[in-house]
């Protein structure tokens, strides 16, 4: 995706500065540890940085905009939305966008809707598992200011202008454009937070103080009312995006969105007695929890998207971490609902696809669908521990629970910086790591929430805690997927290199920006060097619905599979013509060192990469004596490796299948243990 393009959506759901890898670049090389481990049982979570980013405003007078008991009490909570480290090791308050300091205004604006609400979220959870009186204090000024956000009266009733200067002043319509434009005119991943707020508010609130309850009740039901206007006006239609049916009333056509809006809802159709307002909620709820199972994709490993529930649906090639919580969604659903069949979709992707993502290369930004977007943020890393937890306890799966302590190692030092990235003693969690691991070391506020929504689930699960913050905090080996682009191979014949003007294709991405067009009689060759193990062979092509060329790809003259380019629908609602999407080939390239090669007959066949993928990939972690490894298998049967773990000790081995149960459990003190992965299944080792 271009930057422009990624930098338009990434601001269009709120994403912290850390999204574009520029960013990164610019906070220099990691220095140092953001922390030592918290001593003995202190808690995780702390709130200092949290509240250091909150503040009170004074609104003006605005029409359409009030809140709760607002003329005795006319200061709103509201929160910074980006926080930049200053030389001196602390921290500035600043908005988003250029700063008029003649006016005091920001382009955007100083505080958004988006990280108020999940703001309101951590200070509710905090209050409600520890009686914190602060966090709750903060929590109700949070949802007082959400709620002047939202807009009360008139045609847009219920929908939330996302943007406030810091004296209090609305900006509907900030710079750079963002969709919606006004903010408020439409749903938007504002309104789907704002919802998640409000429903996790009512349930704090409603015996506590049944007052502020029916307010934040009657505001959740004005919320309800925006879904039933601007996105439940097309419930049961469908897109048709190259010739696959995805639902047409997902909020702002995202699942990742919808999701959000789901965990209030459900929160919500917990806590309310039955009334008209509930059964509005579980009425949104149902179809918006129908939409996001409806966007679960690839039932095992060598079909894309590998079981991940996929969060745009007018793309079949964009997959996102940040506000990826699609199974959390539909975990809260099937039980609140009553409705199991939604639990499907939600463990293919705790269960098959993230193992696949954590051993490959951990919560990367984006697959589109090669691994473009290679930076990380508390929001994608913080979205897998929250999905693991969710589906684990609906589904009864105590290996994705136990498996959840590992993918929160990422905030210790799993990550490529090899460097914790949340820091206990002062609440701070840094903005991303970038591929090379170099570490933003800013901390708005949409890091710093979901930094602490994954320590908040730590200090709730002690043994978890000391999985992440221990062995799963270091990482020893990786050896997961490994990306070859298609015009690095030797051509022979009408190949050519091309390099569009814009890497963005409307809904994926050219993977470095090029892709090899190879033409009738055309061939292409890579030498792949040995491996440990034979390797899946998945080819990225731009597949174009009518096309007559076939690549055939052999080994040596082994053929290894076949590619057909024409293999897609018609556009239909797509945004673009065609769709770059991976084939999985037959048969695996061999451990050997060897030659592939890909001849392309019947026409132009436009190649973007491959992706070669270990038949067991793993993940071996390992600190201060203690060690761990995560084993996830692409292959269709039952395979055997040999790991070396570190650690003194006998060695926990559990084996699980596809769908996340337990299939064998034994221990092991050798140092190199020999361990039998099921298909499509992985294995968790701890000593």
């Amino acid at each position: 995706m271009s930057r422009r393009r990624w930098t338009a959506l990434a601001a269009a759901i709120g994403l912290c500065a850390a999204l574009v890898p520029a960013t990164l670049a610019a906070a220099g090389p990691a220095t140092g540890s953001a922390t030592d481990s918290a001593a003995g049982t202190a808690p995780l979570t702390n709130l200092a940085h949290l509240d250091r980013l909150s503040t009170t405003v004074t609104p003006p007078d605005q029409p359409g905009h009030t809140t709760y008991r607002l003329d005795e009490q006319p200061g709103i909570g509201v929160l910074w939305v980006y926080a930049d480290h200053q030389d001196d090791g602390g921290y500035r308050n600043v908005g988003g966008g250029a700063y008029d300091p003649a006016t005091d205004t920001y382009e955007q604006g100083a505080y958004d809707a988006d990280d108020i609400s999940r703001a309101a979220v951590v200070n509710l959870r905090q209050w409600r598992a520890t009686g914190d009186e602060h966090a709750r204090d903060q929590a109700y000024g949070m949802l007082r200011g959400l709620t002047y956000m939202q807009t009360a009266t008139g045609p847009n009733a219920g929908e939330v202008v996302l943007w406030m200067q810091p004296d209090g002043t609305l900006n509907p319509s900030a710079k750079p454009r963002e969709e919606p434009d006004p903010s408020d005119s439409d749903d938007s991943y504002w309104l789907a937070r704002t919802i998640w707020a409000l429903g996790e508010g009512y349930a704090a609130y409603e015996k506590a103080d049944p007052e502020f309850a029916a307010f934040l009740r009657e505001r959740l039901d004005l919320a309800v009312q925006a879904l039933d206007r601007d996105a439940f006006d097309e419930y049961g239609d469908y897109l048709d995006i190259d010739g696959v049916q995805t639902p047409a009333w997902l909020i702002a056509d995202g699942a990742d969105a919808s999701s959000e809006a789901v965990l209030g809802l459900t929160a919500y159709a917990e806590a309310a007695p039955d009334s008209a307002s509930r059964d509005a909620a579980v009425r949104a709820a149902s179809r918006l929890a129908e939409g996001i199972a409806a966007m679960s994709g690839g039932t095992d490993t060598g079909q894309w998207p590998y079981g991940a529930a996929m969060p745009w649906a007018k793309s079949r090639s964009v997959w996102h971490g940040w506000g990826a919580q699609m199974p959390s969604a539909l975990a809260r659903a099937s039980d609140v609902l009553g409705k199991p069949r939604l639990l499907d979709g939600a463990v293919r992707d705790a269960a098959v696809f993230t193992p696949d993502l954590l051993t490959s290369s951990g919560p990367d930004n984006g697959l589109l669908p090669t691994p473009v977007d290679r930076s990380q943020i508390a929001y994608g890393a913080d979205s897998r521990v929250q999905n693991l937890l969710s589906v684990a306890e609906a589904a009864d799966r105590p290996g994705l629970r136990r498996l959840a302590g590992f993918a929160a190692g990422w905030f210790f030092g799993q990550n490529r910086s090899g460097t914790p990235v949340y820091d206990p003693r002062t609440g701070v969690t840094f903005d991303g790591v970038d591929v090379d691991g170099r570490i933003n070391r800013n901390s708005g506020a949409e890091s710093t929430i979901h930094g602490l929504l994954t320590m908040q689930a730590l200090d709730a699960a002690p043994e978890l805690r000391e999985l992440a913050q221990g062995a799963a905090s270091h990482v020893v080996e990786r050896d997961g997927r490994k990306l070859i682009e298609a015009e690095s191979g030797e051509v022979s014949g009408e190949a050519e290199t091309v390099k569009p003007e814009s890497a963005w294709t409307g809904e994926s991405q050219w993977s470095g920006g090029a892709y090899s067009a190879a033409g009738p009689g055309s061939s292409l060759r890579w030498n792949l060097p040995a491996a440990g193990q034979p390797r899946s062979v998945r080819v990225v092509a731009d597949l174009a619905p009518g096309s007559k060329a076939v690549t055939r790809f052999t080994r040596e003259g082994s053929a290894l599979g076949t590619l057909d380019h024409g293999a897609v629908g018609p556009q239909g609602d797509s945004p673009a013509p065609g769709a770059l999407l991976p084939t999985t080939l037959d048969k695996p390239f061999p451990a050997q060192a060897g030659t592939l090669t890909a001849r392309t007959t019947g026409g132009t066949g436009r190649i973007d990469a491959l992706m070669l993928q270990p038949l067991v990939s793993r993940i071996v972690l390992g600190q201060d004596g203690t060690g761990a490894a995560l084993l996830h298998s692409a292959a269709a049967t039952g395979r055997t490796v040999e790991i070396d773990v570190p650690g003194g000790g006998e060695a926990d081995i559990r084996c699980y299948d596809a769908s996340g149960r337990q299939r064998t459990a034994r221990t092991d003190s050798s140092r190199k243990l020999r361990i039998t992965v099921p298909p499509g299944g992985f294995a968790l080792v701890t000593r």
